[in-house]
């Protein structure tokens, strides 16, 4: 007996890398045989307490962390698609988002080690070149642990050679999970319907989900929650950021106005969806042609190019099409005092001036670098289910 209370005494502390032990959750149990006082180990899953590789908490013994894992379990998106914040429940949304700020809080803050997708391959389908996208999946889903894989038109035959179906069968063959940043959201459909892994919208035309959820990222950081803020959006409508705004905004409570030039509004079918959303969490949306209408009184002010990636040839025409939405002090001055700028990246001087971009009021390297901790989220969860070990934040 007494030899069995010294082993117990001395058993080490598990031999996994910091991040695994931190989110593994595990005590353990002993019984002695009769004669051959063997000592027997089994891992219960507990709520971890804090940070600290010492102490473990009984889950039983914290009612937060009785909600912590019923949330969990309710907002499970493993195998799930990312197309579209359409998709997801507002719950799913604050999911993300949760999941987002204790990952940069443990890995960025606490220098935590935390690579639970070992073994786990990433498919990074990009028709259309990237600074952000690029960097921060393929450095973020290297952080977690996996392999990223890019792959460029010029890299396989994505409906060249080989028909897209057939390229969205192969591909799962290789990959645990597919980020593509393509021209038509056709493209995403098809990968999502014939491929057999998750699918992740890094981009297509009319939709940019993994953008938004990085600007909510900013947004919290900077206000402290989402709920209540009134976001104004100038410049392009028919916009896959724009449309993403509408299908997230009132998901976190928040009010959205939308102004762009005749001829640039937001897609019909796009507009019916956010309406329902709204109706549905008591926002609003309110459509423009005025810059000065949406920005005045606005906490946050929001633009994006005026000549996306392929549109390329009608660049004199736009550029004349949007004279006067030019994102300045002046036009920032309707907002309120303590207004913020958000722009997706890269940015024109034509779209916004060099006093509002390098301003205090612009947010645009914490917004770019949020890109990282968002889509690290989506990926680990698609993948596998996360419980942050932060409390979950007011939204």
């Amino acid at each position: 007996m007494s030899m069995a209370l010294n082993i117990m005494k001395n058993l080490p502390v598990p031999s996994e890398s910091l991040g695994f032990a931190l989110n593994r959750r595990c005590t353990w149990s002993w019984s002695l045989g009769s004669s051959s006082s063997k000592l027997n180990i089994s891992k219960h899953r507990v709520k971890r307490s804090n940070y600290s590789t010492s102490s473990f908490t009984s889950r039983s013994n914290s009612s937060s962390a009785t909600e912590k894992e019923n949330h969990r379990e309710n907002c499970s998106l493993v195998n799930r698609n990312f197309l579209t914040l359409k998709d997801f429940t507002n719950d799913e949304v604050k999911t993300l988002l949760w999941t987002a700020f204790d990952l940069k809080k443990r890995i960025k803050d606490h220098h935590e080690l935390y690579q639970p997708l070992k073994g786990k391959n990433l498919a990074m389908i990009f028709e259309k070149r990237s600074t952000r996208t690029r960097m921060s999946t393929e450095s973020g889903f290297a952080s977690l642990g996996g392999h990223p894989i890019f792959l460029s038109s010029q890299d396989i035959h994505l409906g060249v050679n080989e028909n897209l179906s057939d390229s969205a069968r192969v591909i799962s063959r290789f990959s645990d999970i597919i980020l593509a940043r393509v021209y038509s959201n056709k493209t995403l459909q098809t990968l999502a319907k014939d491929g057999s892994k998750p699918v992740v919208n890094g981009l297509c035309d009319v939709y940019h989900p993994l953008q938004i959820l990085a600007d909510f990222q900013t947004l919290h950081e900077h206000y402290g929650q989402l709920k209540g803020l009134n976001i104004a959006w100038v410049g392009d409508g028919n916009n896959n950021v724009t449309h993403s705004f509408l299908m997230g905004c009132p998901k976190m409570g928040m009010n959205l106005r939308v102004a762009s030039p005749k001829g640039y509004e937001v897609d019909k079918l796009v507009a019916l969806d956010a309406d329902a959303l709204c109706k549905e969490n008591n926002t609003t949306i309110h459509y423009t042609n005025d810059p000065r209408e949406a920005v005045e009184g606005c906490d946050v002010i929001v633009t994006d190019t005026w000549v996306s990636m392929g549109a390329e040839e009608e660049k004199a025409k736009r550029l004349a099409d949007f004279h006067g939405y030019q994102v300045t002090q002046a036009l920032c001055s309707l907002a309120k005092p303590d207004y913020t700028f958000l722009h997706c990246l890269p940015r024109k001087s034509e779209e916004v001036s060099d006093e509002v971009f390098y301003s205090r009021h612009s947010l645009v390297w914490d917004e770019a670098e949020n890109r990282k901790w968002t889509v690290m989220s989506v990926l680990h969860h698609l993948l596998m289910d996360y419980n942050p070990v932060s409390p979950m934040p007011k939204f």
